[in-house]
């Protein structure tokens, strides 16, 4: 079988990974960069132009699309869905994940568990939009962030009213969301592909700090999630109709609370605290699909 991994950069922890699992199961695999495709369009053959060849006969792309690159990326796998190709992510997926407020919109519609937020257009109303989340503490979120930023912890009213208010005075859009204290600073996140949970690890913030990524300084560690957390992630993955997801998830005193659902999940994370080959499993994803 012959994949391609859309990625800009073929050292990355994820796209060496999912090049060695391809390459012990006896698969051609090349690493794309999606910025240098050209997409040629015309009536009944649409193809794909890299480096002086066309991608014809790909059986397979498992899209790693970065945020910064996300319109353009979506357009190159749209492009291989045109000619036929399986997608571990499909593109209209990828579009919906990476729109915060659609995604929640979506997993409200789905009856998961959130926490409480509030989209406004540049409201002047700070207070009501405050009191609608239960009032400070409250987390502060730019619709455009990735990786813990561009999220604040406002402890108090006056703090909540300040970030809000200068945000809007930037014309930056952002939510605004309860602050769910009994998480402690940590978050779980399950690892979905294929609707079945492959790994989960629990991700601890370092000391004095409300965000739990990796990228940020947090710890991980393997964690036994509970079957209604399972339900949870899975019900998730499959209301973003995403085949490969990383569900991020609050443990609440009301149970989980989805945090956002991930198109593009990293895998260094996952495998160093569960052990697990999630590369291998993505692989054999493609295998029952082709």
């Amino acid at each position: 079988m012959k994949i391609r991994i859309l990625s800009r950069n073929n050292r990355l922890y994820s796209t060496r990974r999912l090049v060695e699992a391809a390459k012990k199961r006896n698969h051609e695999v090349e690493v794309i960069d999606p910025i240098k495709c050209d997409l040629i369009i015309e009536k009944k053959k649409p193809t794909i132009y890299y480096k002086n060849h066309f991608l014809e006969d790909t059986d397979a792309v498992i899209p790693r699309i970065g945020a910064t690159i996300t319109f353009y990326g979506t357009a190159v796998v749209r492009q291989f869905e045109m000619m036929g190709t399986f997608t571990t992510t499909e593109s209209q997926a990828l579009v919906r994940s990476r729109d915060k407020l659609r995604s929640l919109q979506i997993l409200s519609r789905a009856r998961l568990g959130l926490p409480k937020t509030v989209f406004t257009n540049y409201s002047k109303d700070v207070s009501e939009i405050l009191e609608h989340v239960g009032g400070a503490p409250v987390i502060i979120k730019l619709l455009e962030g990735t990786q813990g930023l561009g999220v604040v912890l406002a402890e108090t009213q006056n703090a909540a009213e300040s970030v809000i208010e200068a945000f809007n005075g930037l014309q930056a859009r952002v939510i605004v969301q309860e602050f769910i204290k009994e998480a402690g600073g940590a978050d779980i996140r399950a690892f979905v592909v294929d609707g079945q949970v492959v790994g989960a690890m629990k991700r601890q913030g370092k000391e004095g700090e409300f965000r739990s990524n990796l990228h940020r300084g947090g710890s991980a560690s393997v964690i036994q999630l509970t079957d209604e957390e399972e339900n949870a992630a899975i019900k998730a993955a499959k209301a973003m109709a995403l085949g490969v997801a990383g569900v991020d998830m609050l443990q609440s005193s009301r149970g989980p609370l989805i945090l956002e659902v991930n198109s593009s999940p990293g895998l260094e994370g996952i495998e160093a605290a569960t052990g697990k080959d999630i590369a291998k499993t993505i692989i054999r994803y493609i295998e029952r699909n082709v």
